[in-house]
């Protein structure tokens, strides 16, 4: 990045008063109202990684949740959640009838870079409605010619930015405000730049800060269950920048929650906290 001063506003800090929030829901409210959130990843390997994704978003209030991964890994999603529609998907051909019913993608999480994960992410490229990439979708992204749609929430963290961004991750992390302002520039989406302060960097100039979290969040699979909060927060008619803020502030005060337990935090701890939480930012009831 070029290291030249910058006159942007400092980053504006979340806070729980001043959030987004989603409105509550009618008497009558029913699940086609809240969208229908589709989530493709998890190579051979990696199924733990989108089926967490996908809890997620179940529990964070998308009327209707698709699951698009290995046939193999089938079986054990259902076991898990079958609340979910699981797609087992061998070519991205079997991909294209979900993506036709769908609102929302979320695509990345055990993703791979092989040709299974290239090709599911061409199709998912090609939809039009709001996405989130995240994972082995930024590292394609920066290395294999594909092109984020515009408007799309990407969910790097500073590896991912600085590969996505051709500098070095001490670069990211010296001025992360530019990093995030940059990646908004270089590929038209709304960025959350992950780590300590997350910033979530949106189309018009805004930048918001995070100061919310806990060093016991060091742990695999965070990124995926963030990942399914902003797809289900996008679901239920947020704008990109303001379902990324929500959902960002969710996830790092959960995190808080269940990091005063000390080490040994799983990913899926978050869930019950985050679901906990966003009702009480916004009850489904008034």
């Amino acid at each position: 990045m070029p290291q030249t001063k910058h006159t942007f506003a400092d980053p504006k800090p979340l806070m729980a008063d001043t959030l987004p929030r989603l409105p509550a829901r009618p008497s009558d409210a029913h699940k086609g109202q809240f969208g229908h959130v589709l989530l493709i990843g998890g190579d051979r390997g990696f199924g733990g990684s989108i089926t967490l994704s996908a809890q997620s978003a179940l529990r964070c209030g998308a009327g209707l949740v698709s699951l698009a991964t290995r046939p193999e890994h089938v079986p054990v999603a259902l076991t898990r959640l079958p609340e979910v529609m699981a797609l087992g998907v061998s070519s991205a051909n079997q991909l294209m009838g979900a993506l036709d019913q769908a609102s929302v993608v979320v695509v990345g999480p055990g993703l791979g870079q092989a040709a299974w994960g290239r090709s599911l992410l061409s199709a998912a490229a090609q939809a039009k409605m709001p996405q989130v990439w995240d994972a082995d979708a930024l590292n394609l992204l920066s290395n294999a010619g594909f092109t984020a749609p515009a408007g799309a929430v990407l969910t790097p963290h500073p590896g991912e930015a600085a590969r996505l961004l051709g500098v070095s991750t001490a670069q990211v992390q010296a001025d992360r405000p530019a990093a995030a302002r940059a990646l908004v520039k270089k590929y038209s989406v709304v960025c959350v730049l992950k780590g300590a302060g997350t910033l979530i960097a949106g189309l018009q100039g805004e930048l918001a800060l995070c100061t919310h979290g806990h060093p016991a969040m060091a742990t695999a699979g965070l990124g995926d269950v963030l990942a399914g909060v902003v797809g289900a927060l996008l679901a239920q008619g947020m704008s990109a920048f303001d379902a990324a803020c929500l959902a960002v502030w969710l996830h790092a005060r959960a995190g808080e929650q269940q990091g005063q337990l000390g080490r040994g935090l799983a990913a899926s701890d978050l869930i019950p906290a985050i679901r906990q939480l966003l009702e009480e930012q916004a009850p489904c009831l008034n």
